[in-house]
């Protein structure tokens, strides 16, 4: 049997979000129809339907008109809007939050799925009773900053959508055990999806092992945010400098840390070693990626992490801190090397013990990773998986 899935982001995915591209492409191929809903830049994407949010207007008057007309549209809807209604006065929802959760959600409200998946765990707050309203099942995915970041600064802020999710998708099992500590009933139907690699475009014929001073390029790809724990790798890279080790260390990404990780770069003395060069168009990172040797991943807190997957289907020699889905993602000693967090001197040592250690075992090293990834990560088993997920 195959089913109408509506699919809701924030906006579609781009081409570097191979996650959703993927998952969209799968279900496709099985027979299932994909409707994507989003509140932005709904005309940028044809590979299904798209159905865009009312937007909001700053201009008061102009809002009043937009929300009179959304209400009007709701109308041949009005048995699944007095449902919505109802579920949420019973939520004790003050009538205000109500009235902006219709227009927000309306969109939605006149659906006809049998799904409706959230793509990230926010994006379900506010439309918690939307799938019920219209007869669909739930379904939410949980990534790191669903689970690491917002919940920190909005306690309890799933309470609600515990009671009403049908089944929740987690990239790790980190992230499925963090679920279950901020309320998810085991009762619910959850499945681990991780994130996948198009093996075909990340692929490295680069053969040669040795690893030495003149040839020791480093690579971080992340947002440029506290936890992911750039400055601490820049402590250790400055140890590295101090003993005299000679290294290229890059980062690309962009965010709001860049102007404290700027100053960081001058206080460690690391400007001549050091460049941060901002977001990179995605055809772009296969060739960084093969000009490096080593990538780098010293996160606080990591749900899983892409971008280490495909630094490992292309050969790179991986370095990455002991947060929780990094611990699943690399194997330690064996795939790659795994330390422990905030602790710049063991992060300096790691790297300098990697420099030094003989080509046959970074060969062994560099090629396990390659075939996990081949065999574990890839993308048919992907959609597989998504597939078996609505079924």
């Amino acid at each position: 049997m195959t089913y109408k899935i509506g699919l809701v982001l924030s906006k579609p995915p781009v081409y570097s979000e191979t996650f959703f591209i993927n998952k969209i492409e799968g279900l496709q191929e099985a027979g299932y129809e994909v409707v994507l809903f989003v509140q932005n830049n709904a005309k940028s994407f044809n590979l299904s339907k798209t159905i865009q949010a009312p937007k909001v207007s700053k201009r008061a008057w102009l809002q009043f008109f937009k929300s009179l007309w959304v209400f009007v549209t709701l109308l041949p809807y009005y048995k699944r809007l007095l449902l919505f209604i109802r579920l949420e006065k019973e939520a004790k929802r003050s009538h205000k939050q109500t009235l902006k959760n219709i227009y927000n959600n309306a969109h939605l409200l006149k659906a006809h799925v049998d799904w409706l998946h959230f793509g990230f765990g926010t994006m379900a707050l506010q439309s918690e009773h939307v799938a019920k309203a219209i007869g669909a099942k739930m379904a939410v995915s949980f990534r790191g900053f669903d689970i690491d970041v917002y919940p920190l600064k909005h306690p309890g802020c799933y309470e609600l959508l515990w009671t009403q999710v049908d089944k929740v998708h987690a990239i790790s099992n980190y992230i499925l055990k963090r679920t279950y500590e901020y309320g998810l009933s085991e009762q619910v139907v959850t499945q681990i999806i991780t994130p996948a690699v198009d093996i075909e475009l990340f692929k490295s014929e680069k053969v040669d092992s040795r690893l030495t001073e003149a040839s020791f390029n480093i690579l971080t790809i992340a947002r440029l945010h506290w936890i992911k724990g750039l400055t601490a790798s820049l402590e250790a890279l400055a140890l590295l400098k101090q003993i005299g080790i000679r290294f290229k260390y890059t980062i690309i990404g962009e965010g709001i840390e860049y102007e404290s990780l700027m100053f960081a770069i001058h206080q460690l003395e690391l400007q001549d070693v050091v460049q941060l060069l901002g977001k990179q168009p995605h055809e772009s990172i296969v060739n960084y990626l093969s000009d490096a040797d080593v990538y780098l991943q010293y996160s606080l807190s990591e749900g899983f992490c892409n971008a280490v997957l495909e630094a490992q289907a292309m050969g790179l020699l991986c370095v990455v801190s002991d947060a929780e889905g990094l611990q699943e993602n690399i194997l330690h000693a064996q795939t790659g090397f795994v330390v422990e967090k905030q602790q710049p001197a063991l992060l300096a040592k790691a790297l300098e013990n990697l420099l030094h250690l003989p080509s046959q075992e970074k060969e062994l090293i560099r090629k396990a990773a390659k075939v996990r990834v081949r065999e574990v990560f890839n993308l048919e088993k992907q959609k597989k998986a998504f597939i078996e997920f609505y079924e």
